[in-house]
Formats: C-alpha cells, sequence, structure tokens
C-alpha cells in the first residue's frame, strides 16, 4: 500500500536578487519572529546592503517557523532567509497523511482524493497572492493573477503506510525577542510592535513579568517599564561594535606589542567603498588640476535672491552642479566611461545626458547619490533633488538606482574646511571635481588689492580619456562661472 503527501506546507524564502550586482547582505534586524502570523508584502527583516538599508517584504502568508540568521550576520543572495508554514499547514497535515491510494493509481494518472486536491487548490490560490523572491524596495504584487495560464499539479509521493509517524505534538512556544528566544518565560509570542517599543527606549524584556496570557508581555507591560524611574535599560550596542568588543578582548598585536582595542568586520557601505576606490586606484591613471577662484560674485547674487525669495533660493551648491552640467556639455569627453573587454579591446562609451553625483556623509560612511538627467534641471531643481537625495541617502533608504547611476561627481569636501584634496576618482566613472571652503583672501582687483571669498577647485581625471588641455578647459569654465554667475546663467 501507499500514500499520498502535499509536500507544500513549508515556503523557504531565498534572500532575493538586490540587483546592481550585490550579492550578499547585512541582517540588520528581525522584524518578526518565530510563531509570529506574517502577511503577503508584511517586511519581515532589515538588511544593509553596500548601496542602502532596506525593509525586506514577505511574499508568503503564514507563520513564521524559522529565520536563517542572526542579527549582525552576513547573508548572500540565494540563500535561505526565513521559513514560513501556511496558515493551517499544521491542522492539515495529519489529514493529508491520513490519504492513501494504491500506488497504480499514481502511476496512471488517476485523480487523487478530495482531500489532496483541496491542499492543492489551497496551495494553487495562496501562491497567486505573492510573487516569490522579490526585488527588495517594490515588494509583491499582491492579488495578481498573471503568471500561469494553467492550474499546477499538486506535487505527490508515494509512502508506506507503516513509515508515516503520528504527527509530533507541537512544542511549546516561548516569547521571542527579534527571533531569539528568552529563557523561562511562559508561553506566549511576544508582538513585533511591542519588541520594537521596547527595543527603542532600552528596555530589557528579561526584566519584565508579562501580564497577559500566559505570561504574555503586553503593551501596558513595557509602557509601566518606560515609565519607571528604575526601569532596567539595555545599553544600544550595534551588533557590530559587539562583535568587534569581543574579537579584541584579550588579544595582543604581534607587530607592534599594544593591546588591541576592535576589531571592526568591513561590510556594507564600508566594503563597497573600500572595493570601489582600490579599482579606481589601480586601473585609473588618473591626474589632478586645480585653481583658485573668486566666489565673491556668486554668494552676492545668492544673498540679493535670498532677499527676494528667502524660502526658495538654492543653495551654492546648486549654483556649483548648474555650473557643472554646463561644463560637461561642453568637454563631454569628462562624462564618459573607459571600458575593457574581456578580450582586452578597450572603448570609451559616451552618454546622452548627465546624472550628476554629489559625495555624501552618512552614518554608514560616504555614499555618492545622483540626480539623474541633471543637465535638464534649473539651479532651484537641483536644489530640491540634492536636499531630497541627502535626506534619504542618511536614513539609508537610498535605492541601488539613486547611488549607482552616476556619470559624473561633484564632492563639496569644503564643509570639512579643507581647501583642497587629491580625490580619488568614483569608479567607473572618470572625473570628479571638488570644492573647497569659501575663506577670505587677499584678491587683486583691478589692479589693486581686496579681500574677497575665494575657493579652490580640484578636478581629477583619467587621463585615458582626454588630455590635460580638456581637463584645464572644463575647469576653467566652472572657475569662470563662478567669477561672472550672472553673465553664465544667461548663456544656459
Amino acid at each position: 500500500m501507499g500514500g499520498l503527501t502535499v509536500s507544500s506546507d513549508m515556503q523557504v524564502f531565498k534572500l532575493p536578487d538586490l540587483g546592481e550586482g550585490l550579492t550578499e547582505a547585512e541582517l540588520v534586524n528581525w522584524l518578526v519572529a518565530v510563531g509570529d502570523e506574517v502577511k503577503v508584502d508584511q517586511p519581515i527583516a532589515e538588511v544593509e546592503t553596500a548601496k542602502s538599508m532596506v525593509e525586506v517584504p514577505s511574499p508568503y502568508a503564514g507563520t513564521v517557523a524559522e529565520l536563517h540568521g542572526q542579527a549582525g550576520e552576513t547573508l548572500d543572495v540565494g540563500k535561505p532567509l526565513i521559513s514560513i508554514a501556511r496558515a493551517g499547514a499544521a491542522a492539515a497535515a495529519p489529514a493529508a497523511a491520513a490519504v492513501s491510494v494504491a500506488p497504480t493509481a499514481v502511476s496512471s494518472g488517476i485523480d487523487a482524493s478530495p482531500a489532496v486536491e483541496a491542499a492543492a487548490e489551497s496551495y494553487r490560490t495562496e501562491e497567486k497572492a505573492g510573487s516569490g523572491n522579490v526585488l527588495i524596495g517594490y515588494g509583491t504584487p499582491g492579488g495578481a493573477t498573471g503568471g500561469r495560464t494553467r492550474p499546477r499539479k499538486a506535487s505527490v509521493a508515494v509512502v508506506d503506510l507503516g513509515a508515516v509517524a503520528e504527527p509530533a505534538a507541537e512544542p511549546m512556544m516561548e516569547p521571542v525577542v527579534a527571533g531569539t528566544r528568552i529563557p523561562g518565560k511562559l508561553s506566549a509570542v511576544i508582538s513585533p510592535l511591542v519588541r520594537k517599543m521596547a527595543r527603542d527606549h532600552g528596555v530589557s524584556l528579561d526584566a519584565i513579568e508579562g501580564s497577559g496570557a500566559s505570561g504574555l508581555i503586553m503593551r501596558r507591560d513595557v509602557e509601566a517599564a518606560i515609565s519607571a524611574p528604575d526601569a532596567p535599560a539595555a545599553p544600544a550596542v550595534s551588533p557590530s561594535k559587539a562583535e568587534a568588543t569581543a574579537a579584541a578582548e584579550g588579544s595582543v598585536d604581534n607587530r607592534t606589542g599594544l593591546a588591541v582595542t576592535a576589531r571592526t568586520p568591513v561590510r556594507g557601505v564600508r566594503k563597497a567603498v573600500a572595493a570601489n576606490m582600490t579599482r579606481s586606484r589601480s586601473e585609473i591613471p588618473e591626474a589632478t588640476v586645480w585653481v583658485d577662484v573668486d566666489a565673491t560674485a556668486l554668494l552676492e547674487m545668492r544673498a540679493e535672491l535670498k532677499k527676494r525669495a528667502p524660502h526658495d533660493t538654492p543653495g551654492l551648491l546648486a549654483f556649483i552642479a548648474r555650473f557643472v552640467t554646463a561644463g560637461l556639455k561642453k568637454y563631454p569627453a569628462l562624462n564618459t566611461r573607459f571600458e575593457t573587454a574581456s578580450d582586452g579591446s578597450q572603448e570609451i562609451v559616451g552618454f546622452d545626458g548627465i546624472n550628476l553625483g554629489f559625495a555624501a556623509q552618512t552614518d554608514r560612511g560616504l555614499v555618492v547619490p545622483s540626480v539623474r538627467n541633471a543637465h535638464g534641471l534649473s539651479a532651484r531643481e537641483l536644489d530640491a533633488e540634492i536636499r531630497r537625495l541627502t535626506a534619504v541617502a542618511r536614513e539609508g533608504k537610498a535605492t541601488p538606482t539613486e547611488l549607482g547611476s552616476g556619470t559624473f561627481t561633484l564632492n563639496n569636501y569644503g564643509v570639512f574646511g579643507v581647501d583642497g584634496s587629491a580625490a580619488i576618482i568614483n569608479y567607473p566613472e572618470v572625473a570628479m571635481l571638488g570644492v573647497g571652503r569659501i575663506i577670505d583672501k587677499p584678491w587683486v582687483v583691478n589692479g589693486e588689492l581686496a579681500v574677497r571669498k575665494v575657493t579652490e577647485l580640484t578636478l581629477a581625471f583619467d587621463h585615458r580619456v582626454c588630455d590635460g588641455e580638456t581637463a584645464a578647459g572644463f575647469l576653467r569654465y566652472v572657475a569662470d562661472a563662478i567669477e561672472n554667475p550672472g553673465g553664465a546663467l544667461a548663456d544656459m
């Protein structure tokens, strides 16, 4: 005798393809725990890639059965992220196991029993609610009916009824925090919202006695702990810092003989920056030209505009960005990419448009969001987009496209109080313009010495795509526009 079982109760969601050639991501935080009920498109985890920090939505609905990874762990794309049991799978399992047909029924194509067909139909219906492995940030098309045009056949297997064990009793669930169990607690699952509230306020759930059924910690319990003067606080130590401290304890550096205080794993944005800068230095024969610029007229023009429209005046960087896009139209060689094919052949790729990147310092490291089609924007429009992209980059919410599509980079390192820099070109671009701080300097104006507002422009460029004449021409164009902004804007 044989039996039929539908092997579709457990849904394993693998870390999806993040795009832009990224192959791994760091698991920052779980937003669900084992035993939680999840819906299609519900965020289940926060992950940090080399591009940004994003929430991963679930393509499945059901009960969380297993979390494949811990906070701070680096996961490879395509590896299991979470296992989700379909709603009602536990109850349906005994009924499915009890269904039996002769082996000849399977081989001859005889229809399975109504119970198996019902389970298979339930699977097909649920499958339509979400889309397997999804690209982060885009979710799943809930309720979509596209895709398959004919029903999926139920997955069946012939088994010996004698080998079918009685369904094991479901183990008692314990309260869970961020995917880990809390020893000593009764059988209850803490709501993700309650766990998030405790985490945000530094409250340790170990020290809270739950007032709900079976000792469940409720929202009111966490609120009481927050308001209590002697509420136990959990130190907010990031996984990376904890790892660094643990790895460094008791170790001595062999070369220097000094005690090692920290070992910080290179991950996420820092890892991407390191790889990008290394490749830039190893592949690009760069050269640098610079010039001092009298920015007094630009500052005066902006001050006058600010009097007329205090809340709608572009920043200085937006004006310089406008001059840069105009200069790149005049000197397009600096808005290209140098490519080497697998057969060794080389070519310079030009673009019909400018995606202007700008360096932005964030808590996660240096990132370069880019203003797409910047050549078609006014100074005011550039200012608005620069501010928007800076905000989303610092929040860790910039998309891979926003962080990886630039064709030329503008770097305002003057905000750090320095005059100049021998910048490393943002590979695979071929040039970067740096702007230093604006300070008072003696300057000759009409044959007389005067105090003027002066800044330094520095252009690093790939000498393979152009010679010094082109680079100097572009740099002089931007410098002249800064010194005579009214005339420059009138011609643009």
